[in-house]
């Protein structure tokens, strides 16, 4: 029997976190969310279980509120690259969830690492 996109969904995300896991060594992790009106990142010490820096479409002073475009994406992907380094934080791994790396993600993804961010 064929699985749902749901469930597609779900083996994909415990796929990657778990491969993720083993090779974190001690990085914080910059997680992605997605919906359909919006997107949103973080940075997470999962040693030490705080969140260091967030960004999100629903910041009002980003200008991008309600937009889930590439553009957005990208701004996004620039901000959190921003905060990270203002919290002194260089060097982190992409977790894109159960996400495909393609289009949004990988915009934002990309905007990251030309911020100056290292995954």
């Amino acid at each position: 029997m064929a699985l749902s996109k749901r469930e597609l969904f779900l083996k994909r995300r415990l796929r990657n976190r778990n491969k993720l896991r083993t090779l974190a060594g001690g990085r914080p992790r910059l997680s992605v969310h997605r919906s359909n009106k919006n997107i949103s990142v973080q940075l997470i010490d999962d040693t030490n279980g705080v969140t260091l820096a967030s960004a999100s479409t629903l910041e009002k002073d980003l200008g991008v509120v309600g937009k889930n475009n590439a553009e957005a994406a990208a701004k996004i992907g620039a901000t959190i690259a921003e905060r990270a380094k203002a919290k002194g934080v260089e060097e982190c791994f992409f977790d894109r969830g159960g996400f495909l790396y393609h289009g949004r993600i990988k915009a934002l993804a990309d905007a990251a690492r030309d911020g100056g961010l290292k995954f």
